[in-house]
């Protein structure tokens, strides 16, 4: 029995080795494989009557016979079967399913694919002319149109076309070693490269298709028809319905129910000016278009008018007679197609620089900004860059800034650089182009050989990233720069002689000032967030001081007009330079002739604790420890002099949680101010902390400078003060008076006071003490009468419903 079982299963080996091989590719007849679907025969190949010979033809007759051909959508009897290859199918599934996030790309692929097949048969016709044929042959163009009865959306272009082979092969199959353990990577989480391996972006179609005809002719060959339905297998067959394309491909997609949005013009106008206008072959769609047009009047409307003639003046009926000489017309609404060309911009960044004129660029500027004011932008920098990876770019400096450039500044991600491969537009998301402080500019950049993924919406390479962000910047940061050089307001006055008058020089008066008061908050986030330029960045950095005369400077400007030995740059910071004007910090400083910056913008704040320095100069804020304007040989005698006054001042101001009491080198005409220690928050970073919606009190107690009270030695208050602590330390209102100098100093230098109540106090007491009024005077008590509540003497009203039951319970009453 274990015998004959061990021979048949030996026998059963040798009749399944014998069986032929069953590929991936399987080729069948529509009479083994389809009489079960009920596939339509092709409709009979008939004369060419009444056709345009551009493909895309509007014939009735010829798009009956279109709309026959495909009625059922099932691929046609006569065609060659085959099966995609395994790994297209999975890659078809993962595409329709997850791959692409956005739906609108598939036009874009398409177009791009179209213009790829211009691209070669333009190549070829450099060498040899004859490919290009004769007639509509020789317009390289792509041509779109809709069947809004049919659902079906075409695109053709009069490219090289595919043969027999290259449909089978560009379309059914991956010829790419190692695809099959990619997708095996990809699935599982990996990184997609496959743009430029092969045309995986013609699969993009089935986003919004269920069925797909690609009809092509090759120069080569006979015209074909690639047919499927996403199903696992196509169909190519000769076509001998279709009208002769001459050569280059058509695509018709039928559209599924939930995609009919894509057979509105405007939609694919729309989409057309997105992504691909700046496509080098004019892409143009068979639109519709109204026209008033003149026409016959019917015979029951000229009689009714003529009715209705009969009761106006003698004036009007002369003229209808000499009106009925003439025959009655009306005006009527009639549909016209034509073809419309939708991408009429040219792509000036693929130009000489030196070809492009000013109004090219500004045009060229509205175009990509959708800016639709006459203004000029401010400047533009158009530059190619060769290397590791090369682009071409144009970046323009906007004559406004958005109202919304800093709400949403760390939380957005678009950007208003666009990023283009081969002049087809991919994204205007990827904030890497360029850092978020330069996020105002506009412009593009267009690469051929930059790398992308397979739904192109990510960049995959971080070094070619790091590579073109790194010109971008710099070229970004000279655009900005010339802006200033060309400004005759920047000029020194010295320079200003050198400088001849003329229209292009009035032009550019004011605006570097112009660019500063839209995107200067911008500069000085730059010099917080991006240490390789700070110093490039702080060159274009402006601000106005105590000798600017209310005009802009730079901090090179500073530096010349610096006081010899001077080696700190100084500055302040507050909320208005109104209030700096003011500000005690002040007074020996410009007394002594020296320049101090005003800084105003909340920002400053952060900014100064990134710029720490500059051409080999110090920055020094007044209101901080640490001012040294000179040599002064006082200073120490007078320290000596004070010190018992310093020393009970602290003692005195305890509670206060004051640093120190030092000798001033700061102050001329206020007795005393408050600062802080050099590398804690001044004052002003203090207001702006606690202004904060989330600020943390914890935070700021740790952050918080220790203060230092700072008083003047010539200033009489401080000498009378000092006489009285030498002559009765324990004065209480001696002490009271130290209080409430301190407490002054500190509003004055721009402190919050923590006990505002207790300063209000001893201000009504000093007050109370000048009017020589006793401090044990109480105020008057108010005499508080106590009234008496009236009584309620009136009662509610009645209804007549309860007057009428106290009626009769009293008439129940006198009968009981």
């Amino acid at each position: 029995m274990r015998r004959w079982t061990v021979s048949a299963a030996l026998l059963l080996l040798i009749c399944l080795s014998l069986l032929p091989d069953q590929g991936p590719k399987l080729h069948a007849n529509a009479e083994e494989s389809d009489e079960s679907e009920g596939v339509v025969d092709p409709p009979k190949v008939e004369e060419k009557i009444g056709a345009v010979p551009g493909g895309l033809s509007t014939d009735s007759d010829v798009a009956k016979r279109e709309a026959e051909s495909i009625s059922k959508r099932s691929l046609r009897s006569s065609a060659e079967k085959f099966e995609f290859q395994a790994e297209v199918s999975r890659l078809m599934d993962i595409i329709i399913n997850s791959l692409y996030s956005n739906k609108d790309i598939f036009l874009r692929e398409l177009i791009s694919n179209a213009s790829d097949a211009l691209d070669k048969i333009r190549f070829l016709a450099l060498t040899d002319k004859e490919v290009l044929g004769e007639g509509d042959n020789t317009k390289l163009e792509i041509l779109i149109k809709l069947d809004k009865e049919n659902k079906i959306l075409s695109i053709r272009d009069r490219g090289i076309g595919m043969t027999k082979e290259d449909l089978i092969k560009n379309l059914g199959t991956i010829a790419k070693s190692g695809t099959s353990s990619f997708l095996e990577k990809m699935q599982t989480g990996g990184d997609l490269n496959l743009i430029g391996q092969f045309g995986v972006g013609f699969y993009s179609v089935y986003l919004v298709a269920d069925y797909v005809e690609v009809i092509s002719k090759h120069n080569d060959d006979k015209q074909y028809v690639w047919e499927s339905k996403a199903d696992g297998s196509f169909a190519v067959s000769e076509d001998v319905w279709n009208e002769p394309l001459g050569r280059g491909t058509e695509i018709r997609l039928h559209l599924r129910d939930e995609a009919q949005e894509y057979l509105d013009e405007f939609k694919l106008k729309e989409l057309v000016r997105k992504y691909s206008e700046f496509i080098n072959f004019p892409i143009r769609l068979w639109a519709s278009k109204e026209l008033d047009v003149e026409v016959p009047a019917d015979e029951e409307e000229s009689s009714e008018e003529e009715t209705s003639e009969t009761s106006s003046s003698e004036d009007e009926e002369t003229e209808d007679e000499d009106a009925e000489k003439k025959p009655k017309t009306k005006t009527v609404k009639e549909t016209t197609y034509e073809w419309e060309v939708l991408n009429d911009m040219k792509a000036v960044w693929l130009r000489n620089p030196k070809e492009v004129t000013d109004e090219e660029y500004t045009k060229f500027y509205h175009s990509i900004a959708k800016d639709f004011s006459d203004e000029k932008p401010l400047a533009w920098s158009h530059f190619t860059a060769e290397g590791d990876v090369e682009f071409k770019a144009v970046l323009f400096v906007p004559p406004k800034a958005p109202h919304d450039l800093y709400e949403s500044y760390y939380n957005t991600k678009k950007s208003n650089l666009k990023l283009y491969v081969r002049r087809v537009f991919i994204s205007d998301e990827f904030d890497e182009l360029l850092p978020k402080y330069l996020n105002f500019l506009m412009g593009l950049v267009d690469s051929d050989t930059l790398p992308l993924n397979v739904s192109r919406e990510m960049l995959q390479q971080h070094s070619s990233l790091k590579t073109i962000k790194k010109k971008l910047i710099r070229k970004a940061l000279d655009m900005i720069r010339k802006i200033a050089e060309e400004d005759p307001d920047e000029f020194s006055d010295k320079d200003k002689k050198d400088v001849e008058k003329t229209d292009e020089n009035d032009e550019k008066k004011g605006q570097y000032a112009k660019f500063w008061n839209e995107f200067g908050k911008s500069i000085k986030l730059g010099i917080v967030e991006d240490a390789t330029n700070r110093n490039r960045l702080a060159k274009l950095l402006r601000f106005e001081s105590t000798k600017s005369d209310g005009k802009l400077a730079s901090l090179d400007q500073y530096i010349s007009r610096m006081k010899p030995g001077q080696k700190d740059i100084f500055y302040i910071t507050g909320t208005s330079k109104e209030q700096l004007e003011k500000s005690p910090f002040l007074e020996r400083l410009t007394k002594k002739n020296y320049e101090v910056i005003y800084f105003t913008d909340p920002v400053d704040e952060y900014l100064m604790q990134y710029l720490m320095d500059y051409e080999d100069k110090k920055f020094q804020n007044v209101s901080k420890e640490g001012l040294k304007l000179g040599k002064d040989t006082k200073i120490k005698s007078l320290k000596e002099s004070f010190k018992e006054l310093t020393n009970w001042w602290k003692d005195t101001l305890a509670s206060e949680n004051v640093d120190s009491v030092k000798i001033s080198d700061r102050l001329d005409k206020t007795p005393c101010v408050v600062v802080t220690s050099k590398y804690g928050w001044s004052a002003n970073m203090e207001r702006i902390m606690q202004s904060q919606t989330l600020s943390d009190a914890n935070k700021q107690a740790y952050m918080r400078g220790k203060r230092v009270l700072e008083i003047n030695p010539r200033h009489p208050i401080i000498k009378v003060l000092q006489e009285r602590v030498a002559k009765d330390p324990q004065d209480e209102s001696v002490k009271e008076t130290a209080k409430l100098m301190y407490q002054t100093a500190l509003m004055e230098s721009g402190f919050i006071l923590q006990d505002p109540k207790d300063f209000a106090s001893r201000i009504y007491g000093t007050v109370k003490g000048s009017m020589n009024i006793s401090p044990d005077v109480e105020v008057e008590e108010e005499e508080v009468e106590v009234e008496e509540e009236p009584e309620a003497e009136q009662k509610e009203e009645s209804s007549p419903e309860i007057e009428e039951e106290a009626e009769d319970q009293a008439s129940l009453k006198d009968e009981l």
